[in-house]
């Protein structure tokens, strides 16, 4: 899915732009997926560090924990897209503003689930990240040629159908 939002001539303009075969053009589309892939892994970072603070419940050691591993991922992730774009020549979006404003994933504010709809809130979340990236690293592969973050995102990918799944599991699990 490419993004529909242009983040304007600002966010690729360095001293010195990278020469790494890739056209201006091609690196420009690369940086508008990545940003918006930026925004909702950071949505979804948030959200996952909220749940780990207002878990409540039987299994609040269990999903305190779980959700504290999680968001551990996500906050890598989150450095490696923004850096990913820095090394295409781009600047990454970095205010709560811009996340808000580019991500395609939902807060829910004011609102505290229970712990079961945590976890389908997240696994509904990754899936739709999931979605997403398979989609964009063919594009980012077909359309701009760009091979190396063809690879980035497939390596996410993969990243999130791991984490869905732990979520998938503790809802097909039943509590102690």
């Amino acid at each position: 899915m490419v993004t529909k939002f242009t983040l304007g001539a600002e966010t690729m303009k360095t001293d010195v732009q990278p020469k790494i075969s890739l056209s201006d053009k091609d690196r420009e589309g690369v940086v508008q997926i990545l940003s918006t892939f930026l925004a909702d892994e950071y949505v979804l970072y948030t959200k996952t560090r909220n749940y780990h603070w207002n878990i409540v419940g039987p299994q609040f050691n269990d999903l305190h924990k779980f959700f504290e591993e999680q968001y551990e991922r996500l906050n890598e992730i989150v450095d490696d897209v923004a850096e990913r774009i820095r090394t295409l020549g781009g600047k990454s979006i970095a205010t709560l503003a811009e996340f808000m404003r580019y991500s395609r994933l939902k807060e829910h504010p004011g609102l505290y689930p229970d712990a079961r709809p945590m976890i389908s809130n997240l696994l509904s979340d990754h899936e739709a990240i999931i979605r997403s990236l398979r989609t964009d690293l063919e594009t980012c592969y077909k359309r701009y040629h760009d091979v190396g973050t063809n690879n980035f995102l497939t390596d996410l990918l993969e990243k999130h159908e791991k984490m869905a799944w732990m979520l998938r599991s503790f809802l097909e699990g039943k509590p102690i």
